[in-house]
């Protein structure tokens, strides 16, 4: 059986797995396993110090928390990029002499 690790308010021991919170010791002892428990279960918190300092996802939950990037249409873009100011203009190069 696994490794309880935290104390309830009663002074039982709490399985992480069970409450989804782990302390940092314990997440990187057993990280596959909350890795497990985080696509089967939802997400898991990790703890430092007590406090929550991270959370584990599936891929699927965090894609469903972003939003989708807008794509822009490529000269859409360019023209965003407002470069009008800049001095673009190229010397013109005929390459250099070379004997040979």
């Amino acid at each position: 059986m696994g490794k309880q690790t935290q104390l309830s308010g009663s002074n039982r021991p709490v399985n992480p797995a069970m409450s989804g919170r782990w302390k940092l010791e314990d997440a990187k002892a057993r990280f596959s396993e909350v890795v497990r428990h985080a696509r089967e279960d939802g997400p898991q918190r990790v703890t430092v110090r007590g406090h929550d300092a991270v959370v584990i996802m599936s891929v699927e939950e965090f894609e469903r928390l972003t939003p989708a990037a807008p794509r822009v249409p490529f000269v859409n873009f360019m023209e965003a990029l407002h470069l009008s100011g800049l001095d673009l203009e190229r010397e013109a190069d005929h390459g250099r002499d070379v004997e040979l």
